[in-house]
């Protein structure tokens, strides 16, 4: 009767706690986000600038498995074959789940992506319920960790309870009705599948949540086996007795058990509830082939190439990102809304390149300091990343064509027997036009055939007065913050984790998320690209992220305050001298008669960072000195060129892709070797 009414009063006071601390956190939250609807709703033009934001509302977010854009938008017509192809294996999977067939775990195509929206819910509930039995397991830990304390049990007898207990969950969950087997193993991979090409980010306020939860069921746990001790000491002492007596028959059979199970092979993609995937995870994922290729540059830097491999193709595909960015860039939002897999799906062999300057610092030298290897400018992107990693594309499909046609002697294009057309975003664009300019100079091939420059850098004179003040900030400070600020990045793991996971709250509380957006929006002169949501990319991972250094910030600096698209300025003539042959930077725009190839420029309307009158100006420059170039313009902010679904600049951009036609030259060489060698038939007859 004591033992009841102990438990009953503590179980009220538990229940209590959790609800006193529950609603005290979400009372907080509730708080803050009421202030920043407040102070969104005073600042003037926020309507405005969150008005171009694609994808973005300020409303509570569905809870769930968030479904990505190109899930919700249907089918790209670069992808149609895939779509049509995934709607025929889902419609064939779903009548084998539902027939009972034993061997339906055999179907290995996933879903198409118009059919996930329905069955969210359902994947779900899934979800939640596996998850539900992981957490009592943990919780189950919780409580064992003080009882051990307390009680000095040894770790062995520990986890040999913690195992039998998490064997008993794991039996309950298999025991289940024999027809529906079937149907739970074409869910699971359904499942499997959303839960994989989902958001997997757990935020602040989450943990708080669960951690507070988790907190409170372990006191009162203690509580509880503390009060059941010293109310039934016989008890407690008969349960003790018997496990101690069963401890060395437990460890054996545990030992056999553990040995005789199958293991699985499991990929950890959350780290603590971080989204961790990288580029090879999201190509892979979606069902593409992937290639990761390691270049090492001219002085030492070790720079991942990237490929979405058609080892055949005789076209070729170079996309660049830009400032704070990655390849992740390219394939950020799906099948149907990334130029990596438009071009993949049109026929092309894909690469992805990756600039140097991330968190993790690869290079030959195990040992360089952080200062050494930030000891770069736009310089070293445009001369030693770019002509490495295209190099290294050369030599691979020369390699790679010459197997699969060994004896064709015809060239596409001077020494290579494939097309190549590079398309750059912001800072990569001005890098690739570096890259073209200097190798003319040098009087070296570049091996491309057409160039796609998506708001391009190297103009900035036209810009909002916080860039203005930034770029007289980093040119009088520049001997202090030199040495002081290598480079501008997240510096620890630690860090880096907290701002993924306050990007995930920014999702969940709209007031907030929109305010965030709002003030970065005024920092970039009104850009209305979607920050917040970029600030959740996997590429921003709490292990490694791309930064940028301190020249390349002053680099920029220089060139917005000369109003020329020039290279780095060492400081002093003799310097200068050293690496040019003049007192002066070498003037790129004076030299856009050097470029020998077609380039399209391409500038975004809402576009604050750069402007499309800069673009204009390259367009200018270009047409002044002879080349064949285009310029378009569309309804977009910097970001929108990457990181949202725009299926008329996808299909821009390949229509200037598929201008280039590598099988010319080689379809008409076959035809002539192929009536040569009619010829020499019919006069051996």
């Amino acid at each position: 009767m004591i033992q009841q009414l102990v438990d009953h009063v503590l179980a009220v006071i538990k229940e209590s706690v959790k609800a006193i601390t529950t609603e005290s956190l979400n009372s907080i939250i509730r708080i803050i986000n009421g202030v920043s609807a407040l102070l969104l709703a005073l600042l003037p033009g926020n309507a405005k600038i969150l008005e171009g934001i694609h994808g973005w509302e300020l409303r509570p977010t569905f809870r769930g498995p968030r479904l990505p854009r190109w899930m919700e938008n249907g089918a790209s017509s670069f992808n149609q074959f895939i779509y049509e192809l995934s709607v025929d294996s889902d419609n064939s999977s779903f009548e084998y789940s539902s027939s009972g067939e034993e061997d339906s775990d055999r179907c290995e195509c996933p879903p198409s992506p118009a059919s996930y929206s329905s069955r969210a819910s359902d994947a779900a509930y899934t979800k939640f319920n596996r998850h539900q039995m992981n957490w009592i397991q943990y919780i189950l830990l919780w409580i064992l960790l003080p009882i051990k304390f307390m009680l000095r049990i040894p770790l062995r007898l520990l986890r040999l309870s913690y195992f039998v207990v998490s064997k008993a969950l794991h039996v309950s969950r298999e025991k289940r009705p024999p027809h529906l087997h079937a149907y739970k193993r074409v869910q699971s991979l359904k499942e499997h599948f959303i839960h994989r090409a989902t958001d997997r980010r757990r935020g602040v306020v989450e943990d708080l949540h669960l951690g507070i939860e988790i907190c409170i069921e372990s006191i009162f746990d203690v509580l509880h086996k503390t009060a059941h001790l010293v109310l039934s000491p016989s008890k407690a002492f008969g349960a003790l007795f018997s496990l101690f007596s069963s401890h060395g028959n437990g460890v054996k059979e545990s030992r056999n058990s553990v040995e005789d199970a199958p293991t699985e092979k499991i990929t950890n993609y959350e780290s603590l509830n971080t989204d961790a995937r990288t580029c090879q995870d999201v190509i892979t994922d979606l069902g593409y082939p992937y290639e990761a290729i390691k270049v090492i540059t001219a002085d030492g830097y070790i720079i991942l190439l990237e490929r979405i491999p058609r080892r055949d193709a005789r076209k070729a595909v170079f996309l660049q990102h830009g400032v704070f960015d990655s390849s992740m860039g390219w394939v950020s939002n799906g099948v149907v809304g990334s130029p990596a897999f438009a071009a993949y799906d049109q026929g092309y062999d894909v690469y992805l390149g990756n600039f140097r300057g991330l968190v993790s610092r690869e290079h030959v030298n195990k040992n360089i300091s952080s200062r050494q290897y930030w000891k770069y400018s736009v310089n070293e992107h445009g001369t030693e990343d770019i002509p490495a990693m295209i190099e290294k594309i050369h030599q691979v499909k020369t390699a790679e064509l010459k197997l699969s046609t060994p004896d064709t002697e015809d060239k596409i294009d001077g020494d290579q027997p494939y097309k190549l057309c590079a398309i750059s975003h912001s800072l990569g664009g001005a890098a690739m036009i570096m890259y073209i300019v200097t190798r003319r100079i040098e009087e070296k091939s570049h091996r491309l055939s057409r160039l796609v420059l998506l708001s391009p850098a190297g103009f900035h004179d036209d810009s909002n007065i916080v860039f203005s003040a930034a770029e007289i900030l980093l040119s009088i400070m520049a001997p202090i913050l030199s040495r002081v600020v290598p480079a501008f990045y997240i510096p620890t793991r630690f860090f880096r984790m907290l701002v993924f996971k306050l990007a995930r709250d920014l999702h969940n509380l709209p007031a907030v998320g929109g305010l965030v957006q709002t003030l970065m929006s005024y920092v970039v002169g009104g850009d209305s690209s979607n920050w917040v949501g970029v600030l959740g990319l996997p590429h921003y991972n709490m292990n490694d992220m791309p930064g940028v250094s301190f020249r390349v910030a002053l680099h920029l600096a220089q060139i917005k305050r000369v109003g020329r698209f020039r290279m780095f300025n060492y400081g002093s003539a003799s310097a200068n001298r050293k690496a040019y042959g003049s007192p002066e930077p070498l003037d790129l725009g004076e030299h856009y008669g050097l470029i020998d190839i077609p380039v399209d420029l391409v500038a975004g309307h809402k576009d604050k960072v750069i402007r499309p009158s800069m673009v204009k100006r390259h367009y200018r420059l270009m047409k002044n000195a002879g080349l064949n170039v285009s310029y378009n313009q569309f309804e977009y902010a910097h970001l929108d060129f990457t990181f949202s679904h725009r299926e008329e600049l996808l299909s821009y951009v390949m229509s200037r892709l598929l201008l280039v036609d590598p099988n010319s030259k080689h379809q008409a060489n076959q035809m002539v070797a192929k009536s040569e060698r009619n010829k020499q038939g019919e006069a051996s007859k």
